[in-house]
């Protein structure tokens, strides 16, 4: 038995330093989202914590943004208990998803874990929860629902936010024409915008950029239309 355990401030530290740590998760989601294979996705916006007591055992569900395998272990890793009875996890990576029971009968905690993720429609997410043993046991179906229950909860409460992927591109331009290629990037919110003197022809400048995949033709069409040339695009 291990309630001795002070959860609440265990809990608020965590929260403190997962904060800290995650607190670029999204943004970095952002800059980094690039290729066709994940258009767009929801994800949450930050770090969630949710506590609830079932037969006097503490489920502690801890939720929060990833980016890949690595970044999910450094969560877990941050968030796990080593004093809890359990720290079982799920996450979500596009097409990956792993989960673990962590002591736990096997399936009753990491599989209805990765259910609710999935049910959810929540994508780069990872819900740990810890478990700390209040001494009366739940049995099978009760573990799956507290587990299952608890991720479910605790992602409803999350604040989501829709990350588009970044599509980079590259244009030719004569100088004359910077100043009609940098509005139209500022009108679609461009991103990492350079400026390659060296590559171009003589006279010319490669401008190469980041900007959402759904931006993509209303901006080259755009850029065509006020600078009235046939400009060619390059995507890398």
């Amino acid at each position: 038995m291990r309630l001795c355990v002070p959860v609440k401030a265990a809990t608020t530290t965590v929260a403190v330093l997962l904060r800290r740590q995650f607190s670029t998760a999204v943004s970095s989601m952002a800059l980094n989202s690039s290729g066709p294979t994940s258009a767009a996705f929801t994800t949450i916006k930050e770090i969630v914590t949710l506590e609830k007591e079932i037969k006097k055992s503490k489920f502690i569900a801890i939720a929060g943004p990833i980016t890949n395998e690595q970044s999910a272990q450094s969560f877990l890793s941050t968030v796990r208990d080593p004093r809890a009875t359990h720290n079982c996890w799920a996450y979500k990576i596009g097409d990956s998803s792993r989960s673990s029971d962590d002591g736990e009968p096997s399936g009753t905690a990491g599989k209805p874990m990765q259910s609710a993720i999935s049910s959810s429609g929540i994508d780069r997410v990872m819900v740990v929860v810890i478990r700390y043993f209040g001494g009366i046991k739940l049995g099978t179906g009760g573990l799956v629902r507290a587990y299952g229950g608890v991720t479910s909860d605790c992602l409803k409460t999350c604040e989501t936010i829709l990350v588009k992927s970044k599509v980079v591109i590259g244009v030719e331009v004569t100088f004359d024409l910077l100043g009609v290629v940098y509005n139209q990037l500022q009108v679609c919110q461009a991103q990492e915008i350079k400026e390659d003197y060296e590559t171009g022809k003589d006279g010319t400048i490669m401008v190469s950029f980041k900007v959402d995949f759904d931006q993509v033709d209303q901006l080259e069409d755009a850029i065509r239309s006020n600078s009235r040339r046939d400009l060619v695009f390059y995507k890398y």
